[in-house]
Parts: structure tokens; C-alpha cells; sequence
């Protein structure tokens, strides 16, 4: 078994802004990460001259306008508290407010995918068959993602896995048919991090216990992935359960994952898995290789 803090995981992806006439509603909000480029794409054709961002200066890129679209490329990531006003012209001379700001997690969500903008599709004309094709198509893809998830909550009510996983992750490691394999402290300058793992009869588990010794930040925990390599993807499934999702300073957590031997299997042969543990700011706070010896025959 291997443990370590590592790096960040992110999901561009193409969203609709619909313009509204009203006030309140003037400035829209563009997410934005580090070295990756994100399009705004218009009905009509931008006017280069009159568009352009405020303190982009070591920050991002100069801006690109081509025809009807604007590039946005960061240099680096932006810090949470960052947001650089843009306003970009149309040649109707319609000015468009923008905000760039770094990834944004809804709380409801787990704050897991992050909203990470790769395109944006911006209509001036909310009437229009594009604009209310594309916002239909945004609305599509929400509802499915909501019918996936509650199906997902319904199939986990009556998983042996996840009740596996809700007694580890109470310390009641005795209770489960598991056993303790080995343990490492991966280093994180703001949290203290134990993780287990366990063996089990074509089953294995791992435990991380996370105790925030930060100062004044809140930890919170964004998603976890199981993995057959150190990418993200194809993700295995896995049962998960936690004792909190957010750890104040001065507060510990666990969290236990518990996964089936088909998860280890690859054209007919054991293979090893990696399991990396997300928080909110996309970075990862730990990254645990689980052995395919740990399933036991």
C-alpha cells in the first residue's frame, strides 16, 4: 500500500447563459482553472477593441477574439477570493459583463464536480431557436444526472458494501470480516492523515482518518474515485461512507471505502486499484494504492 497527497482533479464543460434585461441580473460569472483554455461563444460578432479584462496581468493570457467568440486562458490558478471583471462589446456595441472567477462547488452537490467552464454559450436573444435549444439541452442533462443519483442513493440503502463501510468508518472495524492489513501517514501541511487498509474475502477496504490541524479553513470533502491506474477515469465502483463531509480546525473525520473483488478485475486477472480523495478546492488530499493482494480467495 502506498499513501500520499497529490494533485487536482477537474471537469471543463460547455454551459448556456441566457442574458436577462433586469438589473440585478447584469454580470454573469466564468469559471476558470489554471492553463486551461475557456470560449465564450456570442450570437453576433465581438468588437476586440472595446473587450477586454481588468488585472489580467500575470494572471491570464492576453485575450484571443476570433468572429464571435472570446478566449480566456489562465496563466495559473486563480485564488479563491480572486475575480477579474471582463466586458466584452458586441459590434452593436452591446457591452456584456463578466466575472472570472476560479471553480465554483455547490454545497447541495457535495461540491463534486466543480462548475468549470469550458465553453459558454452566451444568448442575447432569449427567444431565439438556439438559445432555448441549448437551454433545454442544459436542462436534459441536469434532470439525468438527478435521475442517476437518485438511483445511485436507492441501490446504496440495501448494499452489504456500504453497511461494511458505515462500520469502519465507526471504528468498528471488528464487527466487518475485514483485516487489518497495513497503515501509512501521508504528509499534508494542514492535515493530520492516518490510512488503513484492510483484506477481506473478495472484498478489500481502506480507511482514512483526517484530523484538520489548520487554521481557520474549513476542510470539506469534494468526491473520491477508484481507479485502475492514476488517472480519473473509468471509475470502479465502490461503496463510501463518512463520518462528516466537512472537518472544521481542530475537528477529525473518517472515511471508509469499501470495494468488491469485480472492481480488481481486468480481462480475467486481479489488477491493483488507485483510490484519490478529493476536497471542495479540486485538489487531491490523498492518493492510496490498494493492492490486489488484498482480496483474499
Amino acid at each position: 500500500m502506498t499513501a500520499k497527497a497529490g494533485d487536482k482533479c477537474d471537469r471543463p464543460k460547455q454551459r448556456t447563459i441566457l442574458l436577462s434585461e433586469h438589473p440585478s441580473d447584469g454580470t454573469q460569472t466564468v469559471y476558470v482553472t489554471g492553463q486551461v483554455i475557456t470560449a465564450l461563444r456570442f450570437e453576433a460578432s465581438v468588437d476586440p477593441s472595446r473587450t477586454k479584462v481588468i488585472g489580467w496581468e500575470g494572471r491570464l493570457e492576453p485575450l484571443t477574439v476570433v468572429r464571435n467568440k472570446v478566449i480566456i486562458e489562465p496563466i495559473r490558478d486563480l485564488d479563491s477570493d480572486e475575480g477579474l471583471p471582463l466586458v466584452v462589446t458586441l459590434v452593436d456595441g452591446t457591452e456584456i459583463p463578466f466575472l472570472v472567477r476560479p471553480p465554483w462547488r455547490e454545497k447541495d452537490s457535495g461540491g463534486w464536480p466543480p462548475i468549470l467552464d469550458q465553453q459558454v454559450d452566451v444568448f442575447k436573444n432569449r427567444e431565439s431557436y438556439a438559445a432555448m435549444h441549448s437551454a433545454l439541452m442544459d436542462a436534459l442533462k441536469k434532470n439525468d444526472a438527478l435521475a442517476e443519483e437518485n438511483e445511485r442513493h436507492r441501490k446504496e440503502e440495501n448494499s452489504i458494501d456500504h453497511a461494511y463501510a458505515t462500520l469502519l468508518a465507526n471504528g468498528q472495524a471488528k464487527k466487518t470480516p475485514f483485516r487489518f492489513v497495513a497503515s501509512a501517514r501521508p504528509k499534508d501541511p494542514g492535515m493530520e492523515m492516518v490510512v488503513e487498509v484492510y483484506s477481506g474475502q473478495g472484498k478489500a477496504a481502506a480507511v482514512i482518518y483526517l484530523s484538520n490541524t489548520g487554521y481557520g479553513e474549513t476542510w470539506e470533502f469534494a468526491d473520491a474515485y477508484l481507479t485502475r491506474d492514476m488517472t480519473s477515469y473509468p471509475k470502479q465502483p465502490f461503496a463510501l461512507r463518512m463520518t462528516r463531509s466537512a472537518i472544521a480546525p481542530g475537528q477529525s473525520g473518517t472515511i471508509a471505502v469499501v470495494a468488491d473483488k469485480s472492481a480488481f478485475e481486468k480481462n480475467g486477472q486481479l489488477v491493483d486499484l488507485a483510490l484519490q480523495i478529493f476536497r471542495s478546492d479540486g485538489n487531491q488530499q490523498v492518493l492510496v494504492r490498494m493492492d490486489r493482494t488484498l482480496i483474499r480467495q
